[in-house]
């Protein structure tokens, strides 16, 4: 696979149609993806992270990856140079946007990029912002041992398949408690908690391309729509419903 190396970060707004992405690449600056409309994931070799209207991706300087629009999605990049890290992180992450935050990204990408002394100064307090900004728990890790990784596709392929933990590693060959280890040794959390993952980013992506909160529900593995509006409103602070009118 050819990767495509950009030495500075683009800023900007990138409209993209739904299913569209950015081929793998890296570039010598961080960067702030948001999805000011649809949902955006961010893919590397250590995971995937999506992001709705009320979350933004931290990339950090080098890291290969690419991008991915699920819904017709309002693609905004901040690029930022390697001396300004206001998340001081040096690995992708989730991080909350506020309706601060939300309009200083707006206002920053959609500008001319010529560096006049308004535009400094939107960009001073969107770096203030960004300090403040607390990280979300919203990546699915890679496993990278092929017996752990065999499981985890299945549920890539299906998150809705109830199986347990024991009883797909029955099918893969590996005894729960390999595979228990694993969960904690590579991808830092629990199978529950994985699984969980998993179905959330399922969910995002099929309400930004507009099935019904029922069928996602259902599709996603969840035993009712009460119990997946539950996990929702808990992981992302509104409904299902409500994701779908605000982004």
């Amino acid at each position: 696979m050819r990767i495509r190396h950009t030495p500075r970060a683009a800023t900007g707004l990138r409209p993209l149609p739904a299913g569209a992405g950015v081929d793998a690449h890296r570039h010598d600056e961080h960067q702030i993806a948001y999805a000011g409309r649809g949902v955006l994931s961010v893919t590397t070799d250590a995971g995937v992270w999506i992001a709705p209207g009320n979350r933004a991706i931290w990339i950090p300087a080098g890291t290969v990856h690419e991008h991915r629009a699920y819904g017709d999605t309002d693609l905004h990049l901040v690029g930022l140079p390697v001396e300004d890290n206001p998340l001081s992180l040096d690995r992708p992450a989730v991080i909350g946007v506020g309706p601060l935050l939300r309009e200083l990204i707006i206002a920053y990408t959609r500008g001319p990029a010529d560096p006049t002394d308004e535009r400094r100064r939107l960009r001073a307090v969107l770096l203030d912002q960004l300090r403040h900004s607390a990280e979300q728990p919203l990546h699915v890790p890679t496993p990278k041992d092929p017996r752990l990784a065999a499981v985890c596709d299945v549920l890539r392929e299906n998150p809705a398949d109830p199986r347990t933990l024991a009883q797909l590693g029955a099918a893969a060959g590996v005894s729960d408690r390999t595979l228990t280890r694993l969960c904690r040794a590579e991808l830092g959390m629990s199978f529950p908690q994985w699984r969980t993952q998993v179905r959330l980013h399922h969910a995002l992506r099929l309400l930004a391309e507009g099935a019904p909160v029922t069928s996602v529900a259902h599709r996603c593995g969840w035993a009712s729509s009460s119990a997946f509006i539950d996990v929702f409103r808990r992981a992302f602070g509104h409904t299902p419903g409500a994701h779908r009118t605000r982004f």
